[in-house]
C-alpha cells in the first residue's frame, strides 16, 4: 500500500478517537458560574446586608445581634478566617463568610437556600459555615465559657440562692437532643426515643441562664444519664476532679452541719454526692414534696435557657442536613454566643 494512503489512513483513525474522548467529556464547565459572579452586584451581603446597617433592629433580626456586635465578633474570629486570594479566583471576605454561617445558625435554611442568597456555591456554604462556627468556639470560649475554678463555683452558689432560694446549688444539668438527618452507616446510634436521630447537647447552666459546661456529640439513643456517664464533665464530677467549692452549712440548718454543693437535675440523672434528683413517686410526703418543688424550681434554668437558645438560632427548630461533626461545631459555636450576646 501507498505510504501516503497509509498515513492518511493513521490520520483518520486518530482524529476519529479525538472526536469520540471529546465527546464522551461533553461541554466544559465554567470554572465560576455566571450568576456566581453577579455576586457583588445582586448577592445578599453586598446589597440587603448593607442595607440592613441603617436600621439596628431590622440587622439584628436578621442576624440576631446589632451591627456593632457584629463586627465586635468579625473583630474576633476574623484573623481565624481570612483566606487569601488564587490566581483563579477572589477569596470570600471574612464578613461575609461570618455572615453566612450566622444567617445559617439563625434560620437553619439549607445550604442550597443560602448559597441561592449569597450568590456562592453550595459546597462554599458548607465549608463555610464548619469553618466559621469552629473559629467562633475557637475564638469566645476562653471568655465566655472558661472552666469555672473553685471561687467561681462558689459565686454560682451565691447567686443560686439569692434568685432561686436553692443553697449550695452550683448549676441545673440537662439534655437536649439537636435533630440530625440520619447519619451514613451509623445504624440506631443516634436513633432516640422519639423515633428521630439526634445527637444531645448536655449542659449545665448558672442562675442567670448563661451555659458554664457544655458536652456535645453524645448519641441520640442514649439516656441524659448515660450521656453525663460518658462526657468529659461527668467523668471528673465522679473522679472529683471539677475544683467544687468545700462542703458548707445551709442557711437555717446550721445544726446539720455542713452540706456538699451540688448540681441539681431530673429523674434522668443518677443521684450522686454532688448530683440531687427529685425523690420518686407520686404519694410522698408533704416535706419531699416540698423539696421536689424547689428542686425543679431551680432547675427550671436550664431549661429556659435552651428556651432561649433555640428562639434566638432557629436552626434547633430545623433537622440539621449534615455530618454529626458540622452539627457538633454549630451547636458549639451558639452556645458560646449565647453567652457572648
Amino acid at each position: 500500500m501507498d505510504a501516503s494512503l497509509v498515513a492518511l489512513a493513521i490520520a483518520g483513525v486518530v482524529t476519529v478517537n479525538i472526536q469520540r474522548k471529546l465527546k464522551r467529556r461533553g461541554t466544559r464547565r465554567f470554572w465560576v458560574h455566571s450568576i456566581l459572579r453577579k455576586r457583588k452586584q445582586w448577592g445578599e451581603y453586598h446589597g440587603l446586608v448593607r442595607e440592613l446597617r441603617l436600621d439596628a433592629g431590622m440587622f439584628e433580626q436578621y442576624f440576631r445581634m446589632s451591627p456593632d456586635t457584629f463586627d465586635e465578633l468579625l473583630g474576633r474570629v476574623g484573623p481565624l478566617i481570612t483566606r487569601t486570594d488564587s490566581m483563579m479566583r477572589k477569596a470570600i471576605g471574612p464578613a461575609q463568610r461570618l455572615a453566612i454561617c450566622l444567617r445559617y445558625l439563625a434560620t437553619g435554611d439549607s445550604f442550597r437556600t443560602i448559597a441561592f442568597s449569597y450568590r456562592v456555591g453550595h459546597s462554599t456554604v458548607a465549608g463555610i459555615v464548619q469553618d466559621v462556627a469552629s473559629a467562633i468556639w475557637e475564638a469566645l470560649v476562653e471568655d465566655t465559657m472558661p472552666v469555672p475554678k473553685k471561687e467561681d463555683w462558689r459565686a454560682i452558689a451565691d447567686q443560686f440562692y439569692a434568685r432561686w432560694n436553692f443553697p449550695n446549688c452550683l448549676g441545673a444539668i440537662d439534655g437536649k437532643h439537636v435533630l440530625l438527618q440520619a447519619p451514613a452507616n451509623s445504624g440506631s446510634l443516634f436513633f432516640n426515643y422519639k423515633s428521630s436521630y439526634s445527637l444531645v447537647l448536655l449542659a449545665v447552666v448558672d442562675a442567670n441562664y448563661l451555659f458554664r459546661v457544655v458536652d456535645v456529640g453524645g448519641y441520640g439513643r442514649t439516656s441524659d444519664g448515660g450521656t453525663l456517664r460518658n462526657s468529659a464533665f461527668g467523668e471528673s464530677l465522679r473522679d472529683g476532679t471539677l475544683d467544687l467549692p468545700p462542703d458548707a452549712a445551709i442557711p437555717g440548718a446550721e445544726h446539720r452541719g455542713p452540706l456538699p454543693c451540688v448540681f441539681v437535675g431530673d429523674e434522668a440523672f443518677p443521684l450522686t454526692t454532688n448530683l440531687l434528683r427529685p425523690y420518686p413517686g407520686h404519694h410522698i410526703p408533704p416535706e419531699r414534696r416540698a423539696f421536689n418543688y424547689h428542686l425543679s424550681h431551680a432547675r427550671l434554668v436550664v431549661e429556659c435557657a435552651f428556651g432561649i437558645l433555640s428562639a434566638c438560632w432557629r436552626m434547633y427548630h430545623r433537622v440539621i442536613a449534615t455530618s454529626p461533626k458540622v452539627a457538633e461545631a454549630c451547636v458549639l459555636a451558639t452556645c458560646v454566643l449565647h453567652n457572648f450576646l
